[in-house]
């Protein structure tokens, strides 16, 4: 017998993850937030459980008010000295 679970909705979110000291930092520009974690896998498990709790818990206007819809990651070049 088969059951129908009710699908959650789900977003692409943009996950920026760079080596700080000894760990990763991982930011979610989206809605500015961060976590951290000692490899990569960690550091982007963590900010996806930062994420979810923080849309399950956050009042809609909150998340309304925090949300950039649009996020470019792009590298640019600089005169250096």
């Amino acid at each position: 017998m088969a059951y129908n679970l009710p699908m959650q909705n789900q977003r692409q979110m943009t996950a920026i993850i760079q080596r700080e000291d000894d760990g990763f930092v991982s930011l979610c520009p989206e809605l500015d937030i961060a976590s951290q974690g000692a490899t990569i896998e960690e550091a982007r498990a963590n900010l996806i459980e930062a994420l979810s709790l923080f849309l399950e818990t956050a009042a809609p206007s909150e998340v309304a008010q925090r949300l950039h819809g649009e996020v470019f990651i792009t590298q640019v070049e600089v005169p250096v000295g």
